[in-house]
Order: structure tokens, then sequence, then C-alpha cells
């Protein structure tokens, strides 16, 4: 118990010596100026491996170089960034156009019958337009096109079925013959094709017919169906031209109201230009067409080939269907002229057509048609095999007429974007350009 004291005394006489210390650094610090912190020290720290105090030690050599991290988005490359914006919003524009395509295919009906009333509202608005520069009310002048017009189109239709009935007798004698023959070429050809052969063709068509029967009937029956879409489709056509040619201006100022304000003036001045195409494109591939018929026909006719006014009715309805409908309407009469008149006609035929034809593709349509309607020939043939896989025949008849149109909206729409841009550009004193004024529809849109 003797040394607790002692120890005591001790212990306390080390921390006044420690506080004596402090005291003595902070007053130093003091006349120093510096942070009179305890935690400073007088003496400098003790150096380690050859570094003073205020500096980093050095990395040893074998531990590898360590740069600092860029931010995710500086890491990307450009070319990726581009590519992934507009990737995402191709999708989106995609997903939309399904979206659109699925609502059309619901509609199908009325679509097609909307666009047929569009195509022959270009077809038949010149003539309402010129009775009335000639003083010709608008209602009667509508009703007076629209009533002659249907009747030519009826009579062409009519004719066309009664051409078929009235040969179709005839016709089928005809191949008949031309099949025998054939069948006789093949025998002595150099082929080495046998009877065999030729009869186990014929027993498989006739088994593929037989297997097919339930299918054959099938569609027989669902024709009456197709018969009313049909008519349905006529009358939906026939009522919307009607409105088409005699209100056709108001309709057109009532769909610009959709559009959004700042798209207006644009779309305002894109739609007579685009109507005008469509107009031109219809009229020039009416005149072509039945450019096409006369001398198609005439040539089949002198060359002795059956049925050659059917046939050159067909052509005429085939051409509106640009490339493809020239090569299957030709491809027919060729058929027809060799299982009838033989090889050598069937050859002549052929030169007629391809001769016809080469002289509408170079001469015949960029007279009529002129530059503002064409359309590349890669663009036409991708359009009518889109629009055939989209909508079969309607598709096909549609898809040009729609390439026509979109080409010039789209044109137009760019140069109009950039001489907005230059009047809203500021000028060389300061001032920026009066803003574009909206454009009126002109008096050459359907509503006239």
């Amino acid at each position: 118990m003797s040394r607790v004291p002692g120890w005591l005394g001790r212990v306390g006489a080390g921390i006044s010596k420690v506080g004596e210390r402090l005291d003595e650094r902070r007053a130093e610090a003091e006349r120093d100026g510096d942070d009179p912190s305890p935690r400073r020290s007088s003496t400098p720290p003790a150096e380690v491996d050859g570094a003073s105090g205020d500096q980093v030690p050095a990395p040893p050599a074998y531990a590898p170089a360590v740069t600092a991290r860029p931010e995710p988005v500086a890491a990307v490359p450009w070319g990726l960034r581009v590519a992934a914006e507009a990737g995402w919003r191709l999708l989106v524009l995609a997903g939309a156009v399904w979206i659109l395509m699925k609502v059309i295919s619901s509609v199908q009906l009325v679509v097609f019958a909307f666009v047929a009333a569009l195509l022959i509202t270009a077809l038949l608005q010149p003539t309402v337009a010129r009775l009335r520069r000639h003083g010709v009310p608008r209602g009667l002048a509508t009703a007076l096109t629209a009533i002659l017009g249907f009747v030519i189109m009826g009579l062409v239709g009519w004719f066309v079925v009664w051409q078929v009935q009235e040969n179709i007798d005839t016709l089928s004698d005809q191949v008949q013959d031309g099949i025998d023959e054939l069948r006789k070429w093949l025998l002595n050809s150099p082929f080495h094709v046998t009877e065999d052969q030729i009869n186990d063709i014929a027993k498989q068509l006739r088994d593929a017919i037989g297997a097919n029967t339930n299918a054959i009937t099938t569609a027989g029956l669902e024709g009456v169906t197709v018969i009313v879409e049909a008519m349905t489709g006529i009358l939906l056509a026939m009522f919307s031209t009607l409105f088409l040619l005699y209100d056709g201006k108001r309709i057109w100022e009532w769909t610009l109201k959709l559009v959004p304000a700042q798209a207006r003036p644009g779309i305002a001045g894109a739609g007579p230009r685009a109507w005008r195409t469509l107009t031109a494109y219809v009229r020039g591939t009416v005149i072509v067409a039945l450019i096409d018929a006369i001398f198609i026909g005439l040539g089949i006719f002198f060359l002795g080939v059956p049925m050659a006014v059917p046939l050159a009715v067909f052509i005429f309805l085939f051409a509106f269907i640009p490339l493809v409908g020239a090569v299957v309407s030709g491809a027919l009469a060729v058929v027809v002229a060799l299982v009838t008149q033989g090889v050598f006609t069937a050859v002549m035929v052929l030169v007629v057509v391809l001769a016809v034809q080469q002289i509408e593709g170079h001469i015949l349509q960029p007279f009529i048609l002129g530059r503002a309607v064409r359309v590349h020939p890669l663009a036409v043939v991708l359009a009518v095999a889109t629009g055939s896989m989209v909508s079969g025949i309607g598709g096909a008849v549609v898809a040009v007429p729609l390439v026509a149109v979109t080409n010039t909206v789209v044109g137009y729409l760019r140069s109009w974007s950039q001489e907005a841009s230059l009047r809203h550009s500021p000028s060389p004193h300061g001032a920026t350009a009066t803003p574009v004024a909206p454009v009126s529809p002109p008096s050459d849109t359907p509503a006239d």
C-alpha cells in the first residue's frame, strides 16, 4: 500500500510534463502563425523510403499503370451511339407502321374502296373543272362526269365478260389441239420423253384436281361472299367518288385542321402538289394503257390469234400494274398464240409485245407522265412486289402511285423546310425574317 502514492505521483508528474510540452508547442505555433492544433509536430515527420512528408510515395516498378476510368457515355464510340439512337427510333417507327398495317388490314375493304375513289376522282376531276369553267353548276358538272365515267367503266367490264363467254368454247378446243400438238412434239423431241411419262404427268394432274375438289367447292361457296364484298366496295367507291368530286375542297380544308399548326403551312402546300402528281399519273397511265392495248391488240389480230379483243382489254387492265402487269399480259398473249397457232406465231406475238413495251417505256411514259411522276424502275419493282405481298393485286395497283405521291410530298417538304429556315435565320443587321405565311390550297385540288 505504501507504493501506490509514489506511483500515482510519478504518473501525475508525467502528465504535467506532457501538458507543459503541449503548451510550449501551442505557443510556438501561435508565434509562427500556424494552426495551434496539438496534432501538428514541431519536428519534421520521418521520411519513408526516401520520400518527404508532403509527397506521395511512388508506386513500385512492378505495379501496372492505372488510369482513371471515363464516364460510361464517353466510353461508347460515337458511331455506336449514333447507331443506337437511330436503331430505337427505327424500332418505334417499325412498330407504328406494323400497327397501322394491322388496322388497315382489318378495314381493308373500306381502305381499298376509298383509294379506288381517289384514283377515279383523279381521272374525272379535270372534266369537272373544265365543265365548271364553261359555266356549268358544280352539282350538274359532278353528276354528268360521274355518270359518264361509271357508264364507261361498266361497259368495259361488261365487254370483257362478254368476249370471254363468246370465245371460251373456241379457245378450249384450240387449247386442247395445242396440248395434243405439244404431246406429239415431246414424243419426237430430243428430250427422250416417253408416252408413259406423259401419262404419269396427266395422272398426277388429275389426282391433284381430285384431291382439291373440296377446296374448289369451298372456294365456289365463298364466291358468293366475295361477290357481296365486291359489290359493297364498288358502292363505297362510287359514293366516295361523288363526294370527292363535289365537295373535295371542304374535305381538304377540314383535313388540314387535324394537322398541327406548325406543320400546317407545309402540308397545305404539299397537298395540292401531291394531287397534281396523282392526277398526272392516273391520266398518263390510262393513255399509255390504251395505246398498249390498241397496238398489241392490232398485232395479235393480224397474226390470227383468237380472242384478240379480250386479250387487248386484259392488256389495258394489266397496264395499271407497272412493269409486272405488262409482263403478265404479254405472257398471256404469247401463251394463247402458242397453244392455238404454233411456235412461229407465238414468237411474232412476243416480238410485237416487246416492241410496244420498249416504245412505251422509252417514249410514251417520259413524254406523257413527265418528270414529276417518274419513279426509278427499281423503286417500281420493289413497290409492286411489296404491295402484292401485303394486299394482292389491289396493293400492286396502289403501290406505284403511292410511291410517286410520297416522292413529291417529301421533296416539297424538304424544300419548304429549307426555305423556312432561311427566312427565320437572322439577317446581317441582327433582325429575323418574317415568318412564313400559311399556304392556302390552290384551285386544282380535288375540291374544285
